[in-house]
């Protein structure tokens, strides 16, 4: 696969665009509104110049990467993809709208995939061109940094599409698990209990934000604790795929811990919006409570 589109120019987007691009792979980042894929645009120069200036990778490499990505606000451009990557935020109208507008000019051999981290990846087919050249590749955050790419096949999904996928996956130099297509798939069906239950014991006043991740790091061994990971996410997003695994399965135990709701109705939703469990308005992060 040569020619890759991303519908969707936020951190996710961003990220897969700067990793697909310095994989040799031309990229049309897509929002919509050119500005939001110029600015995503001029972030990924950013996060490359840092990578410069760590050593990590030369100044020509860089910029080839750079320059073979195009910020564009419309679907017209994608009718020579090979591969159209939707990674809008984790709303399931929003990514069905993106699937009919994106469907209408899909080349006749290209594959549509969704970077969902939950949704069913059976469901969504239905609003797809072609369900058989339809599946879930999802990655995870920070894209260019994490090695692990989630594929989940639909019912639908025909063995070649599945063989494509994990060729441009492994493409990347990531490592590929395939998932069988279930509520939350493997890591997020694992992961976002574990976050939404951390905020279950600091509602409940059973420790500290502090020692609820501090015990999480050093006992579990976890390189940062489950509200730093939730903030870091996004409550928002936490919250989504929490009530997500609740509708799909019907099961009690994926109950959203009413504080994550509250703070996530403050529009305290972690990092991005520089508070969460965390205050980021600061020097360093500090407990919100």
């Amino acid at each position: 696969m040569q020619r890759i589109a991303v519908i969707g120019a936020g951190q996710m987007g961003s990220g897969i665009a700067q990793t697909i691009a310095q994989h040799g792979m031309d990229v049309l980042l897509s929002d919509r509104d050119i500005s939001i894929s110029e600015k995503a645009k001029t972030g990924i120069e950013q996060a490359l110049g840092r990578l410069v200036g760590k050593g990590k990778i030369e100044i020509a490499d860089a910029e080839a990467a750079l320059a073979r990505i195009t910020p564009i606000a419309d679907y017209a451009p994608m009718a020579d993809a090979h591969l159209i990557i939707e990674a809008a935020t984790e709303n399931e109208a929003i990514k069905q709208a993106i699937f009919g507008e994106a469907g209408k000019v899909l080349a006749g051999d290209a594959i549509m995939a969704s970077n969902t981290s939950s949704i069913p990846i059976t469901r969504m087919a239905n609003f797809t061109p072609d369900p058989a050249r339809f599946i879930g590749l999802h990655f995870f955050n920070p894209v260019p940094v994490m090695g692990l790419i989630e594929i989940i096949p639909g019912l639908a999904t025909s063995a070649d599409t599945t063989a494509r996928t994990r060729s441009f996956a492994e493409s990347l130099g990531k490592q590929v698990v395939e998932v069988q297509d279930e509520p939350g798939f493997v890591v997020n069906r694992i992961l976002i209990p574990m976050l939404n239950e951390a905020a279950f014991v600091l509602g409940q006043g059973t420790a500290s934000i502090e020692d609820i991740d501090k015990g999480c790091r050093i006992g579990l061994n976890h390189p940062m604790g489950p509200l730093a990971l939730a903030d870091f996410v996004g409550l928002d997003t936490v919250l989504d795929i929490v009530r997500i695994l609740q509708a799909t399965t019907g099961d009690a135990k994926y109950r959203p811990a009413p504080l994550l709701v509250k703070y996530v109705e403050a529009g305290w939703l972690g990092r991005k919006t520089g508070r969460g469990f965390y205050d980021y308005t600061g020097e360093e992060p500090v407990p919100t409570r």
